[in-house]
């Protein structure tokens, strides 16, 4: 599927886990590292990431976010300082309906994806971002989704500028 207007605003890995498996007790704090780019591995995830290597065929080894998306979530919820990092997906992207990757193989900067699912959001978005963030973001969490081609996956807008 034609990605050719994808724009990476920004990419983040993160060592741990603040959420997974925390159902009842407080979070974690681990940081969401902002880096420039990020090693793609086939079949594993981002190097330096919580998922890398999870599991086989793992279903999210890299996550994608809709930039507008965001930007809508944030005006909605009367947000103004919720960094994109807080959303805990690895790529902000704009310029690319991300429901319609769902089940398709997909190219950006020369590396090849598979969209597996949509990346649902649950009840710790309404603590990382402001309550009402989950319901606000059903239907538009986000793309889960295998890397099937190695490669360096670079950002490619100036974020000086983001909100």
């Amino acid at each position: 599927m034609e990605t050719s207007n994808a724009v990476i605003r920004h990419i983040y890995i993160s060592p741990g886990h603040n959420f997974r498996g925390h159902h009842g007790r407080e979070p974690s704090a681990h940081a969401a590292i902002e880096v420039e780019s990020a090693r793609c591995v086939a079949g594993k995830g981002l190097e330096g990431d919580r998922y890398f290597g999870y599991e086989e065929e793992y279903k999210g080894q890299i996550t994608f976010f809709d930039w507008d998306v965001y930007l809508d979530l944030c005006r909605t919820l009367g947000v103004a300082d919720c960094p994109p990092s807080a959303l805990r997906r690895n790529v902000i992207v704009g310029g690319v309906d991300l429901n319609a990757l769902v089940g398709k193989r997909f190219e950006i900067q020369g590396i090849t994806f598979e969209g597996t699912e949509e990346c649902k959001p649950c009840y710790w978005m309404d603590r990382a971002i402001a309550p009402g963030a989950e319901a606000a973001m059903q239907g538009r969490g986000g793309l889960r989704a295998r890397i099937l081609t190695n490669g360096l996956l670079r950002t490619t807008a100036n974020t000086r500028k983001d909100p």
